[in-house]
């Protein structure tokens, strides 16, 4: 299992549903744990009953099933699925509506989706998701690449309340993968992944959605200065090193 996952860590985002699906077949006995442990790429499917798009993933699956954060409904009809409170409801809708929000005014499009459910400590769970998918051919208002998608996955464990405070655990993923093709640069193509947790006490105050969404913004804004770094800042570093721009060439001397 560790060298399964050890695998899964070092393969790119794009390629996680095959490599996952051969390891299922050879570890069948550990299927559980790689479905829960491993993250996927997103997929995306229709609400029938109110037409908005909703995204798939782990946290709202019940067998084959899957649970819109918008009706409140199995896509399949399933009759004994899992659902959230009364009260976590009403704060998963409002959710889901604010980071609507969120996701027009920094990704301008995509897709996103918030669930939320009781974990066994009394307090809950809320999972946010986006997809953008930055295609030619993708939804959203822009698409300059021949290939190209991002989801990120944000996880936060709420803690019961005590005293007016708290406590917020926050796991966050994101997969980036992107391809481009024209005729000056060839085709060039990038994809990896990069998680990071984030631990806080905090005043309950102004409410879960907002301690919630204060953390998420703070640490996707950590997480896109990471993948700057560490993908592009690399790869142009690489580039540079391997193909010098055309003036830098102009001024080495001569052998």
């Amino acid at each position: 299992m560790e060298a399964a996952m050890g695998l899964m860590r070092r393969i790119p985002p794009k390629h996680t549903e095959t490599a996952l699906s051969a390891l299922l077949s050879l570890l069948p006995h550990h299927s559980s744990e790689l479905l829960s442990q491993v993250d996927q790429p997103l997929q995306v499917l229709c609400d029938v009953d109110c037409g908005k798009e909703f995204i798939l993933c782990e946290y709202n699956r019940d067998a084959d099933s899957y649970r819109s954060p918008w009706s409140n409904k199995y896509h399949p009809p399933l009759k004994d699925g899992a659902f959230p409170s009364i009260v976590l409801r009403k704060l998963e809708v409002e959710a889901n509506d604010i980071f609507a929000i969120y996701r027009d005014q920094y990704y301008e499009g995509g897709f996103s989706s918030v669930y939320m459910w009781e974990d066994d400590n009394e307090g809950f769970v809320a999972c946010f998701l986006i997809k953008k998918d930055g295609s030619k051919t993708g939804q959203g208002r822009r698409g300059y690449l021949q290939e190209g998608a991002w989801d990120a996955i944000h996880v936060v464990e709420v803690g019961p309340e005590e005293e007016g405070v708290a406590h917020y655990c926050l796991t966050s993923t994101v997969m980036l993968s992107l391809t481009t093709d024209n005729g000056l640069s060839g085709t060039f193509s990038l994809s990896g992944s990069i998680r990071r947790q984030m631990d806080m006490n905090l005043s309950v105050a102004e409410g879960h959605i907002c301690n919630m969404g204060r953390m998420i913004e703070e640490m996707e804004s950590k997480l896109r200065n990471s993948l700057d770094q560490v993908y592009f800042g690399k790869t142009r570093e690489m580039v540079c090193t391997l193909r010098p721009p055309a003036e830098v060439v102009m001024r080495l001397p001569d052998c």
